[in-house]
């Protein structure tokens, strides 16, 4: 355990940093999983506000540090092309 004031400051920073990210992580993984399981049904509409929100969730994850710009990139193309296979049946 650290014992300086500043390692223990550091600690606690480095906890609830922690919580944060996991949080926003987390949110981020449900959006996926409810988009993919929208597409696995086949409901259009459903599918379409599902992508809404899942791509606005990607974008938060790109500005909070979750994941890399050019990651949010590939997945919104590839959930794009899957979504507008839904939408073509």
């Amino acid at each position: 355990m650290a014992n300086h004031y500043s390692a223990l400051k550091r600690a606690r920073q480095t906890g609830s940093k922690t919580v944060r990210n996991r949080a926003n992580k987390s949110r981020l993984r449900g959006a996926l999983r409810s988009l993919r399981q929208a597409i696995a049904k086949g409901d259009k509409e459903a599918t379409q506000n599902a992508f809404r929100a899942t791509v606005s969730e990607v974008d938060k994850g790109v500005q909070k540090g979750v994941i890399h710009k050019n990651t949010a990139s590939r997945y919104k193309a590839r959930l794009n092309s899957r979504v507008k296979a839904v939408a073509g049946k």
